[in-house]
């Protein structure tokens, strides 16, 4: 017999909330460096090229975690993966907090990036296993929303330390301090069951029952059954190549769509947050960054169905080239009068666009037997753009203020033209009528 709605609920909400938590902890990991960045030059004393390889280094590290940790989590469950994902997270904490060598802290915050890459494809993976089909999109953005809770509280965290930790060991709490959440989310995958799917496609056919029927489901053996089915026609998909001539137009809209998502410099400002700010109230200003991300992230989310991809992407795209050409012109005359206002503006209009944009653009614009496939090829092009522009950051940097903003203004610039002209809209269309939407046959 199912289990009462209220439990049913309260377990289905639990689950989904430990799956969202590894995106808090990716962005809480993912932008707490940018309080650091400064020590970390002086600490070690690094060049340029040096400090952008130490905010690189975790990326790459997160481009091999995306990689390898699907199949991993397929063979062992995600729930198992996940839990080593905690481990990782844990271990990367303490170690850059007790960091000894540059050396070392790469190592360590690599090992971050291993755990954001693989947090970043497992927990949305979890949740959408475990969740009913009417609440799935619902829970799944719960992810998307935690990653940027995960970087407004890491601005926060930075914040309250700068106030409270007056020495040289500043940098080490800041980063130690993810410890905390990463226990919790550690200990959180000890309540929570597996993935019925995953039971199924194990043949563990009475475990799959007893969770769903845990979750409330009606008819548990019909949800059982209908697994097995999609299961099969995935196994076929598995043997399809993606890259055939028909596959042309979605490769290059997912390749795309990912680069021009980082093309933007989205993550390497959130990453050079202080340095970018100066003196000029470096941590309360990254925390109205972090608060105007999360607003505009819901605010994005909210209305993505309503107006459809496309437009957002010209209405984000736009805003985004102006006020990064106006940050660019800023530096060029030497003023930081409104360097807060345009930075708060580029964030606004990126979140509601390509913020809420890629992920839903990139898992509709292939066909069912192609699109993890496909999905893992556009993340990956966003995380290799983002890594290259991170590292590349600082060096830019000190050429001149300005120059990686005009080149992220151009590039946005161009991102909006390519958009206008070539993206198609696909709000609105089946995900079987979009193949021909989009010219696939």
């Amino acid at each position: 017999m199912p289990t009462t709605s209220r439990s049913a609920l309260f377990l289905l909400i639990k689950s989904a909330f430990t799956g969202a938590l590894g995106g808090l902890l990716f962005g809480f990991d993912t932008a707490v460096i940018a309080g650091t960045t400064h020590a970390l030059t002086q600490q070690f004393t690094l060049s340029d090229a040096q400090l952008g390889f130490t905010v690189a280094i975790a990326l790459w590290g997160t481009v091999l975690g995306a990689l390898v940790s699907g199949s991993i989590g397929q063979k062992i469950g995600s729930r198992a993966a996940l839990r080593w994902l905690g481990v990782l997270y844990i271990l990367s904490a303490i170690g850059c907090a007790l960091a000894w060598s540059w050396q070392s802290f790469l190592i360590f915050r690599f090992i971050s990036g291993l755990g954001i890459g693989g947090s970043s494809v497992l927990g949305p993976v979890y949740i959408a296993e475990l969740a009913p089909a009417k609440w799935r999109g619902r829970l799944v953005g719960l992810f998307q929303v935690n990653v940027v809770v995960g970087i407004l509280l890491a601005y926060l965290s930075n914040a309250v330390l700068a106030g409270v930790v007056h020495n040289g060991l500043l940098w080490r709490w800041e980063l130690g301090i993810a410890a905390l959440p990463a226990v919790l989310f550690l200990v959180m995958l000890f309540l929570v069951p597996n993935s019925s799917r995953w039971l199924v496609s194990q043949n563990r056919v009475d475990e799959a029952m007893l969770v769903l029927s845990r979750m409330g489901s009606p008819d548990s053996k019909a949800e059982v059954d209908a697994m097995a089915l999609s299961l099969q026609a995935e196994g076929g998909a598995a043997r399809t190549s993606l890259f055939q001539k028909r596959y042309l137009f979605p490769i290059f809209l997912a390749v795309t769509v990912g680069m021009f998502n980082q093309l933007t410099g989205i993550n390497a400002i959130l990453y050079y947050l202080n340095d970018i700010f100066g003196k000029l109230h470096p941590d309360r200003n990254a925390v109205l960054i972090g608060l105007a991300n999360l607003v505009s992230t819901l605010f994005g989310l909210s209305i993505i169905d309503k107006f459809g991809r496309k437009k957002l992407l010209l209405v984000g795209g736009a805003g985004d080239a102006l006020c990064l050409a106006g940050v660019a012109w800023q530096f060029a005359i030497g003023s930081t009068a409104l360097l807060l206002p345009l930075l708060v503006g580029f964030i606004f209009f990126f979140a509601l666009s390509q913020g809420a944009v890629i992920w839903v653009y990139l898992s509709e614009v292939f066909p069912t037997n192609v699109r993890a496939k496909g999905q893992s090829l556009g993340s990956s092009a966003h995380w290799v753009t983002n890594a290259i522009v991170a590292q590349l950051f600082p060096i830019l940097g000190r050429k001149s203020a300005s120059l990686p903003f005009t080149v992220f203004a151009v590039a946005t610039a161009i991102q909006f033209a390519v958009v206008l002209f070539v993206y198609p809209e696909t709000k609105g269309y089946t995900l079987e009528d979009m193949q021909h939407h989009l010219g696939v046959h």
